[in-house]
């Protein structure tokens, strides 16, 4: 019987510490779902999750990040609608202009306050999370 596992991805929210209130870089997808997202993509055959996240926030924004720390882990079978993913979420910080390319087909920089309501997968429960960690410096509660 063959095994049916999660696929394993990343998720980057990128703080661009070389601007006031540390705003967010989110990407408008260019293939379905389509919408605005939190960078990130798929971890390769013999990648660790760290190398993933870093290549995957430079080759949609052209950012070179750092890694600060791991938000968390998102699993929920329903959270991508094409298969059922599982992504390790980690906060980078980056300095620049951020350019969209590869799957994004435009970019935004956005404060807390001004996030667009058209966010793909489950990046409004992250982006919850992590505003809940900025605003209090307390990890988000476990949900399942």
């Amino acid at each position: 019987m063959a095994h049916r596992n999660p696929t394993p991805t990343v998720d980057i929210i990128i703080e661009l510490i070389d601007r006031p209130n540390r705003p967010i870089v989110l990407i408008e997808r260019k293939h379905e779902p389509f919408g605005w997202a939190i960078p990130g993509g798929f971890i390769d055959y013999g990648e660790s999750a760290e190398t993933a996240a870093v290549r995957e926030a430079f080759e949609e924004t052209c950012l070179q990040v750092e890694l600060v720390k791991l938000l968390g882990v998102y699993s929920d079978p329903l959270r991508d609608p094409r298969q059922h993913t599982m992504s390790a979420v980690y906060i980078a910080t980056a300095v620049g202009d951020p350019i969209a390319e590869d799957d994004a087909q435009g970019i935004g920089v956005f404060e807390l306050w001004e996030i667009p309501s058209s966010l793909c997968f489950d990046h409004d429960r992250i982006l919850r999370d992590y505003r809940y960690l900025r605003d209090y410096g307390l990890p988000p509660k476990v949900k399942g």
